[in-house]
């Protein structure tokens, strides 16, 4: 086995080193702290892999997306959202009896318990979608409660079902509408539309454009390894915490305008734009000056030091999108031109600040219709698959609980001070 030598205090340490599949390299420091008693430190783990898993791989540097191994653009291309969803989970690609089987286990479970719409009734008119679909993902498992020796797969699968259905209730809950029941002859896809925008006594066709654009966006977001949330999702799993209280904590963390909410937040910075004028040079400017706080929303990414493969996917989906459904949106207009400017200017070309999947899936919600606020909650119905398919992994491996370790930077021990005598 190869192995890594650290140096401390005059001692030296054997670490072993770990390769991936796809050549990645990375110390094993499991032991450090019992041989050495010192730890590691990297704020935000920026260099720190949490786990081994073989759900998903990237390459920040070369612009590559793979589930299981398959490249995001052959996913995107050729598959399905429920046929990813499977992937995602089980690691290969379904045959057709269990994607028929599969399909049909997620139509008989898309309904929620009558009950739980007097939840939603309890919640203001003015409460944020994803507040709604937290709370109601955790509430699940009051109506499924889990046993130690439980198969999981039958509450994966109600998740990966209800989850449309929680969600478009919270969003007829927020503008005051019935709520729409799901449709059997639907598929994942248009069933979603079919409860986001039918009204009850009015015929609703589903545009199957729109239904194209909604499964690939889901897939693009399906998993995308070790982020914010998905971290969040094992972290909460590794303290044997049920299914869907795992689920909903990682709802919370995709909420944060830095993760899921960024699509959310390029909407409102385009609407800032075009409530100032509609200059997009002026704001252009305001972003390449170090001294000025403004920041375009949509550009670059933590993880992506080239093209986002997303990105590229579902910059040419908008384009098909809106010329189909022949949208004219100021909004869209100045995002065009914002991204023009990112693609040939020098100063976001050679920081390699192009336009990321949160730029154009922003873009593509708000053509269909899809109100910003449900912006993350689609989000959540996308990565889902993805959150479950890493709690499975990690509950396979009966890993131990998560507990990182810290610097304690605080006071030193001292002896209490009794009140009259503080100054």
């Amino acid at each position: 086995m190869t192995t890594a030598n650290l140096s401390l205090d005059g001692k030296d340490y054997e670490l072993p080193v770990v390769t991936g599949s796809e050549g990645e390299v990375g110390v094993d420091i499991g032991k450090l702290r019992a041989q050495s008693g010192a730890i590691t430190v990297d704020p935000a783990f920026t260099s720190t892999g949490a786990c081994n898993s073989a759900i998903t791989f990237i390459d920040g540097e070369k612009g590559i997306l793979r589930y299981r191994g398959y490249p995001i653009e052959q996913l995107a291309e050729k598959s399905d959202f429920v046929e990813v969803a499977w992937l995602l989970l089980y690691g290969e690609l379904p045959n057709t009896k269990q994607l028929t089987k599969f399909r049909a286990q997620l139509t008989y479970h898309s309904l929620i318990h009558e009950d739980m719409k007097k939840f939603f009734e309890g919640f203001p008119n003015n409460a944020h979608p994803m507040a709604m679909l937290s709370a109601m993902v955790a509430s699940l498992s009051a109506y499924y409660p889990e046993t130690e020796d439980e198969n999981h797969e039958q509450n994966i699968v109600r998740l990966i079902a209800k989850v449309r259905t929680l969600a478009t209730y919270a969003y007829k809950k927020s503008i005051g509408q019935p709520m729409v029941y799901p449709q059997n002859r639907l598929n994942y896809c248009e069933n979603f539309l079919h409860m986001m925008f039918a009204v009850p006594c009015e015929s609703y066709e589903v545009n199957p454009i729109l239904a194209k654009a909604l499964n690939m966006l889901l897939i693009l977001h399906a998993d995308h390894e070790q982020n914010c949330s998905t971290s969040t999702v094992r972290m909460v799993g590794s303290s044997r915490a049920n299914i869907f209280a795992s689920i909903s904590a990682g709802i919370c963390a995709l909420w944060g305008p830095l993760h899921g909410g960024a699509n959310q937040a390029v909407l409102e910075m385009l609407q800032m734009i075009d409530d100032d004028g509609g200059d997009y040079q002026k704001w252009v400017q305001k972003a390449k000056d170090k001294d000025d706080g403004f920041r375009l929303m949509g550009f670059g990414h933590r993880v992506y030091k080239n093209f986002d493969p997303r990105a590229t996917i579902l910059r040419k989906m908008s384009d098909e999108v809106l010329a189909e459904l022949g949208v004219e949106d100021p909004l869209l207009d100045i995002a065009k031109n914002l991204e023009k400017v990112a693609l040939e200017d020098e100063y976001f070309v050679s920081r390699k600040l192009y336009p990321n999947v949160d730029f154009y899936s922003g873009i593509l919600y708000r053509a269909m219709g899809i109100p910003t606020n449900m912006f993350t909650v689609m989000f959540s119905i996308g990565r889902l698959p993805g959150w479950l398919a890493h709690w499975k992994e990690l509950r396979d491996e009966d890993s131990r609980i998560y507990r990182p370790r810290q610097i304690y930077i605080g006071a030193t021990e001292r002896d209490y001070v009794d009140l009259n005598q503080r100054g």
